[in-house]
């Protein structure tokens, strides 16, 4: 059963309120709530995507069924230390007083709260301390992204031994579930087409939907590309161009070349979103932004990359450190325009004014992608569009093209293909929200020598929009889309990005550009000279390397040695011109 009507839900735009509360409910929250009231049930699972108010609505449940007394204590479950204060600061506006430090071996807690807040965690410590509550009073249980309960067998057990006795459950999730064998809580399954169990949503309201009622906002997502150069363990020097078909070894080692702040792509995907930023402040003054990291060490050379581009010192946020939630709820009441978060951009973190995004993790998994996206999607006011800045790699833009799927949970799911994108998500906290970047054996076998950066194009609503060529960093045909006004509706965006792409082509026409023949590469600039000769390069290495398997390292580093000179990111043009020359012979000779 789904709670998606036939026709489109009219939006209900009440003024930005306090976080989780609203002084009437948007449409599908009152199309939610008529479907729990009407049903009565005793489990009830609302699927919403992240930003479209689920707080507000699972409030709303509960101060009906308190005032009707059909309950009377409230359990909130969460995933972090710091959503259990964010679900008290809002039950409290509601009029519902939580008690945000309870823990199983406290036992009681002051007669002044109605209900607690606990984590996943703290629930599986001692789940019969918290079962001998649940049995003594009328408990109504809200589980916060339910799908956490999945995340660890012990977790799922104290979950239910905890809160089998309760009188009502409300199952709350926001981003796409996982795909295994651990049958999550509470949650009603059913046979799909195929046979196998899936999850049944009570009420569903996708990103689509959201959209089209303007609570969320339109995501224009700006892919940026690049050369990079990486040293493997044996020693092979290799050049890759980011989102060029490559091995997923290759992928992964070109994505941490790109994110290593000591080259060159950071630093210019840095600048483009600060110039972004700059462009939305002009008509939302107290926009922010926040570059998501892998790490500390990283987190903290990206804040000194920031400091020197914008002038500002950025707020870094540690998950670990003391004081985290403190930092982050500063950083939302201010006008600062940076932070740099590790970890800390799970699901529930909330800072509305958060416009522009960065990707610069090399976590990759769709569960932590729409996490992270949804920090940027909650809308104030109509017209605020969001902005997150993301490598060209594959599987980053099949996640931001599939903004507006919504997946269920599959039981038994078999797993044929490595890069099958739920693969990797076996271990969620471990893994996506990782404290600290790769392994040591990755660590070893692994060595960022250089990067570029260029600007590939913008998806939108599953669309790609940019320029033919090269567009080089800080160029004008860059500004094109880095200028979008701050302020605009979905329709708009869409006409904007069209027309700006047209209007490129029509005066390249214009110019003889389009029809222009380059006799010879001297005739470009210098960094553009560079890079066709390393494209040209790299081209053909991969055509040696399909007709022989000779591994593209290999290739690159017996071009060095046959024809001396530095790696091919550094090389001068001389010396990439030999080494196209040479290895053309190499093809003549195999083929005569």
């Amino acid at each position: 059963m789904t709670g998606r009507p036939e026709l489109p839900l009219p939006p209900a735009w009440p003024d930005r309120a306090a976080w989780g509360t609203a002084p009437s409910l948007r449409a599908w929250q009152q199309a939610a709530m008529d479907s729990y009231q009407s049903r009565q049930p005793r489990d009830f699972l609302a699927v919403a995507t992240p930003g479209a108010g689920k707080t507000t609505f699972a409030l709303t449940v509960a101060a009906d069924l308190l005032s009707r007394r059909i309950v009377d204590r409230i359990t909130v479950v969460a995933p972090t230390e710091h959503l259990k204060t964010q679900w008290a600061e809002a039950a409290a506006k509601a009029g519902i007083p939580i008690d945000p430090t309870y823990s199983a071996g406290k036992g009681r807690t002051s007669d002044d709260y109605v209900g607690i807040a606990v984590t996943y965690a703290g629930v599986a410590v001692n789940p019969l301390a918290m079962r001998i509550r649940t049995e003594r009073f009328k408990t109504l249980v809200i589980l916060d992204e339910i799908h956490h309960a999945g995340d660890a067998l012990s977790w799922g057990e104290g979950v239910r031994e905890s809160f089998d006795p309760a009188t009502r459950r409300l199952s709350l999730t926001g981003t796409p579930f996982r795909s295994d064998i651990n049958p999550i809580p509470f949650v009603t399954y059913a046979p799909g087409e195929d046979g196998i169990p899936t999850s049944l949503p009570d009420f569903t309201y996708g990103y689509a939907h959201a959209l089209a009622d303007h609570v969320v906002r339109p995501v224009l997502f700006m892919a940026y590309s690049g050369e990079m150069q990486w040293r493997t363990r044996a020693g092979d020097e290799i050049v890759a161009r980011l989102g060029e078909p490559l091995t997923k070894d290759m992928h992964a080692h070109a994505l941490r070349t790109a994110l290593d702040p000591q080259g060159s792509w950071m630093p210019a995907v840095l600048q483009a979103a600060d110039r972004r930023l700059s462009e939305v402040r002009r008509h939302v003054p107290d926009a922010g932004g926040m570059v998501i990291a892998s790490d500390q060490e990283t987190a903290r050379a990206y804040a000194g990359l920031l400091k020197k581009i914008s002038g500002e010192s950025p707020t870094v946020v540690l998950s670990d450190e003391k004081g985290a939630s403190k930092k982050i709820a500063t950083f939302t009441e201010s006008e600062k325009r940076w932070m740099v978060a590790v970890r800390m951009v799970s699901e529930g973190v909330d800072v509305p004014r958060l416009a522009v995004g960065v990707w610069a993790t090399t976590t990759s998994t769709p569960l932590f992608f729409a996490q992270a996206v949804g920090r940027f999607v909650r809308a104030r006011s109509r017209g605020e569009t969001a902005s997150v800045f993301l490598p060209s790699v594959p599987t980053l833009l099949e996640f931001a093209s599939d903004m507006e799927a919504q997946r269920d949970h599959v039981l038994g799911r078999r797993v044929t293909d490595e890069d099958d994108i739920f693969a990797a998500e076996n271990d969620l906290l471990a893994e996506a929200n990782a404290g600290e970047g790769a392994s040591d054996e990755l660590e070893m076998s692994w060595e960022a020598l250089g990067s570029t950066a260029s600007f590939d194009h913008v998806l939108y609503d599953g669309a790609q929009f940019g320029h033919s060529g090269e567009v080089l960093s800080g160029s004008e045909e860059e500004m094109d889309f880095l200028g979008i006004p701050g302020l605009l509706e979905p329709d708009q965006v869409r006409e904007l990005l069209h027309s700006r792409q047209s209007e490129r082509a029509r005066k390249q026409k214009a110019d003889g550009l389009e029809d222009r023949v380059v006799d010879s590469v001297e005739q470009l600039s210098t960094h553009q000279q560079l890079g066709v000769l390393r494209r040209e390069l790299n081209g053909l290495v991969a055509a040696w390397h399909h007709r022989t398997g000779q591994a593209h390292g290999i290739t690159h580093s017996t071009l060095r040695k046959e024809c001396g000179g530095p790696p091919a990111a550094v090389a001068n043009a001389d010396q990439l011109h030999e080494r196209i020359n040479r290895i053309r012979e190499w093809a003549m000779r195999q083929s005569s």
